[in-house]
């Protein structure tokens, strides 16, 4: 592992213009440097870098960081990856801190797999080209499939003899270890000294990390026997999750990236013949269900996916689910069902690069268009069946974080099915209210010392709500104007000693005294680091969070330090302005504060008043009455926030 003071070296010896001139063309503008966006296309610079900072950020496309996140963003690196680039760049030596027995034997065991997987490819890849079998049998299927030699070479496909030990004995031969051979899936352990080849009589489909190493294998067999799968992966190991990977990843990061669109299929052959055929952003899931982790690394490179189904519709409903956890991932997905008796490795032998693209772009819909034209069939004219349908709908539209995104959705299907806009409202909001009282629970009662200036608790009963903007514009004082003193605190009787509170305190403080949470994660990250600082006495600079390993945090903190910061609506009213004195911020990090809790009470009076409704005439009164108080309590509270809102003038 890297130790704390070689990544501060490499950090430091990185000019960030210096590093991004290695990519993009900048011109000096005043104190910064200006050239085109390398993440999107434009015309108009807007890609400023700022030496002073050390940052850089397109105002067009919102992407923004370090010198490491441009790293990592454009080569598609990890972290690590990204600080040795630069290390390397610099002739930085990397010192790795002493690590553990254990974190020796997990990396020295991950390195040997990985070695043990290298040389297999090589192995399987030589197999084809150059055995008998491997050329007859394994060749002669790949040249069936229609796939030419450059594609098989990219790929680096192969082939496993049809024999029990060909492969293992071979690797045992090269010095290769069995527990090595065993762990990554190659061998099957049969006890004792002996093993036998796992993938024995199947053509090879090397898996490939992000970075492009090899990490497992996919096989097809070869004979016509009913007893044998016709497809099996490398089991699960130390450098093989297949819930984490995605087939042909790193062949299409690139191609994702430029199209900012990602194409999902579900096998290894559907991906080749679409690369083969032009078309290079395009992933498999491997014939596994679509997983969270598959999404998010998709994610790291689009954020618009489109799932393209085989024209075989009876095996689809399954795979459905996928649709909705891309939707809960906050990313727009499309879909689309090919020709009858097409999958896409047939269609896109069948047809030219043009021709799928068109086929696609005519073709392809939303998630309720899909479902509505898969599902309308079965459900015709039964109305239980229709209700069905439309519930399925909704429920995916739940799965949607973002509201706009929701509104459009629920007005689309009303338009659809010729349901009610206000019917369909109301179950998006009771599925994601379920979802929120299952995820969050509700909040403990605290009794906390309030610090001056005052502002009103929030009751215990209240749930967590989302209140973004709110949390961004508190997250905006902590790290613009978290360190400037705010109040002073007599520590003593007699006076004479005295404790100033920074900002960033009082803001922590207003927060933890009433148990409330942020709800975005990435801002909850950035909170929840300034509070372990401010515990831990530790100086705080804002260059801690445009350098923070975390990339989420340092895009958020330039995002923040660097845009024009625009007040939310609540200001509006006050017609008030960003200023820099002391003055006020004494007015503007109370009023924001109290901005935040009257949000919270805003959407807890309506939480509490829909359930009231929902009562039925069976209720018990107790359960009446202490809803009624809620609301009451509630209402009150945010008349005082209303108030000292009001008091607040600019």
């Amino acid at each position: 592992m890297i130790e704390q003071l070689t990544i501060d070296r490499i950090i430091a010896a990185a000019d960030v213009v210096e590093v991004i001139k290695d990519f993009v063309s900048l011109k000096k503008r005043g104190t910064n440097y200006l050239g085109l966006c390398p993440f999107h296309n434009e015309k108009t610079p807007s890609f400023s870098v700022s030496p002073s900072k050390g940052i850089y950020k397109c105002f067009g496309c919102g992407k923004g960081g370090n010198v490491v996140n441009f790293i990592m963003e454009h080569e598609q690196l990890s972290y690590i990856e990204a600080l040795k680039y630069l290390a390397k760049k610099y002739n930085i030596e990397i010192e790795e801190r002493e690590v553990t027995a254990e974190d020796i034997r997990l990396r020295n065991e991950r390195e040997s797999l990985m070695v043990v997987t290298a040389w297999a490819q090589r192995y399987f890849t030589n197999n084809l080209h150059r055995h008998t079998e491997g050329k007859t049998v394994g060749l002669t299927y790949f040249k069936e499939r229609g796939f030419r030699d450059d594609t098989i070479e990219k790929f680096q496909l192969g082939y496993c003899l049809d024999d029990f030990r060909a492969f293992t004995g071979a690797a045992l031969r090269e010095g290769y270890k069995l527990e090595y051979l065993v762990k990554s899936g190659l061998s099957i352990d049969r006890g004792g000294d002996d093993a036998i080849d796992r993938f024995q009589g199947r053509v090879i489909f090397p898996i490939h990390s992000i970075s492009g190493r090899v990490i497992g294998f996919g096989g097809r067999v070869m004979k016509s026997d009913a007893k044998l799968a016709k497809y099996i992966n490398s089991p699960e190991s130390e450098i093989y999750h297949k819930s984490r990977e995605l087939y042909g990843i790193f062949f299409a990061k690139q191609a994702i990236t430029r199209a900012d669109k990602c194409f999902l299929v579900e096998g290894y052959t559907d991906v080749i013949s679409m690369h083969q055929a032009g078309i290079e952003n395009v992933v498999a899931s491997s014939g596994t269900a679509l997983t969270p982790d598959q999404i998010r690394l998709i994610k790291r490179f689009t954020s618009n996916i489109t799932v393209i189904y085989d024209g075989d519709t009876a095996g689809i409903m399954a795979s459905l689910r996928g649709i909705d956890l891309i939707l809960e991932e906050g990313l727009n997905v499309k879909a689309i069902l090919l020709p009858q008796d097409d999958d896409p490795d047939s269609f896109a032998r069948k047809n030219s690069s043009s021709h799928v693209m068109e086929y696609i772009e005519q073709n392809e819909s939303d998630f309720i268009h899909f479902k509505a034209k898969l599902l309308q069939e079965e459900a015709k004219n039964d109305p239980v069946k229709r209700a069905g349908l439309v519930r399925d709908v909704v429920k995916s539209i739940a799965m949607i974080p973002e509201s706009i995104t929701r509104a459009i959705y629920i007005k689309e299907c009303t338009r659809i099915f010729d349901v009610e806009e206000a019917v369909l409202y109301s179950e998006v909001a009771a599925q994601r209210r379920a979802k929120m009282e299952k995820v969050y629970g509700r909040l403990e009662a605290t009794v906390g010392v309030e610090p001056k200036p005052k502002t009103p608790s929030m009751p215990g009963f209240v749930h967590r709500v989302f209140c973004e903007e709110q949390e961004k514009e508190l997250l905006f004082f902590l790290l613009k104007h978290g360190t400037q003193p705010f109040y002073t605190v007599e520590t003593d009787d007699d006076e004479s000693e005295s404790e100033t509170v920074t900002v960033g305190k009082y803001i922590i403080d207003e927060i933890l005294n009433d148990d409330l949470e942020f709800t975005n994660l990435v801002y909850k990250k950035v909170f929840d680091e300034y509070h372990k600082l401010i515990a831990s006495g530790s100086d705080i600079d804002s260059r801690y969070f445009l350098n923070h390993p975390d990339s989420d945090i340092s895009r958020l903190a330039v995002d923040l330090l660097t845009s024009p910061h625009k007040l939310s609506k609540i200001w509006e009213k006050y017609h008030a302005n960003i200023d820099e004195d002391e003055d006020f911020l004494h007015k503007a990090v109370p009023k924001a504060i109290l901005a935040y809790k009257g949000k919270i009470m805003q959407i807890a009076i309506k939480e509490v008043s829909d359930r009231l409704k929902s009562l039925d005439s069976q209720a018990q009164p107790e359960e009446v009455n202490e809803l009624l108080v809620r609301i009451k309590t509630l209402t009150e509270l945010k008349k005082q926030i209303s108030k000292e809102l009001e008091r607040i003038v600019f």
